[in-house]
């Protein structure tokens, strides 16, 4: 297997035209690789700048999720921190975590946050919604969103080996005008459910709303764990 690491762009480009399979997420796949076989070609982006940013509002698909740190919101800084152990997050990506993973941790975070999806085909980069980046798993050059004002994230202690951990992230961004709007996304099993509603109305209000969308339908585990979480942001936004 020939492994390619381009520094720019058109480089890599390139070489996913020439049929190199990305290896973001590769602690995932290379068991499917050892039974299945080795592609010609691979491709890593970890000496592409534009998949390397840690900013205060963009994060790298080539970030090793040991490295996201406080340039980051919370709620994105609290959901690399709990991937698996110390061990896994040396070596686990942004990229293969959202693209390569069922359990795909950092969804939820990416989605309170509102982020938009920069990726990479035979044509170029583009710009895309993370819907489309879960349902074709397209290769991700990196994530980029706008700054909340809070935000915060949430992951139910759960038994090595067991079902997937309860997941609840919220973030409030601001609207205009004083206004507000809240953010939550659940991870309930492998499914991610979000939704939005406006803030301002107290925290009853605010639960109120979230109560009749789809985050209502979730086990009484998930929705204890929805009241506690937007409870909690709510109250950090009014003392901040």
């Amino acid at each position: 297997m020939q492994l390619r690491l381009p520094t720019t762009l058109s480089e890599a480009q390139r070489y996913l035209a020439e049929g190199a399979v990305p290896v973001g997420g590769a602690s995932l796949v290379w068991a499917l690789w050892q039974r299945d076989g080795f592609p010609e070609q691979a491709m890593s982006l970890r000496q592409l700048p534009e998949a390397n940013l840690i900013e205060r509002e963009a994060l790298g698909a080539a970030v090793l999720l040991h490295q996201v740190d406080d340039r980051v919101p919370d709620v994105l800084r609290g959901a690399a921190s709990t991937v698996g152990t110390g061990a896994v997050r040396r070596t686990a990506t942004v990229g293969g975590n959202i693209v390569g993973s069922t359990l795909r941790c950092l969804l939820p975070a990416a989605l309170v946050l509102n982020a938009r999806a920069t990726v990479l085909d035979r044509d170029g980069s583009y710009e895309t919604d993370l819907a489309e980046v879960v349902a074709k798993r397209p290769l991700l050059l990196g994530l980029r969103w706008r700054d909340p004002v809070v935000s915060g994230y949430h992951k139910a202690d759960a038994e090595a080996g067991g079902p997937p951990p309860l997941v609840v992230a919220t973030a409030v961004h601001a609207e205009g005008d004083g206004r507000h709007r809240l953010f939550v996304a659940v991870r309930d099993g492998y499914e991610v459910t979000s939704e939005t509603t406006p803030c301002d109305t107290g925290a009853e209000q605010v639960l109120e709303a979230l109560s009749r969308t789809a985050l209502g339908s979730l086990p009484v585990p998930a929705r204890e764990a929805i009241r506690k979480e937007v409870t909690g942001i709510l109250d950090r936004l009014d003392g901040r």
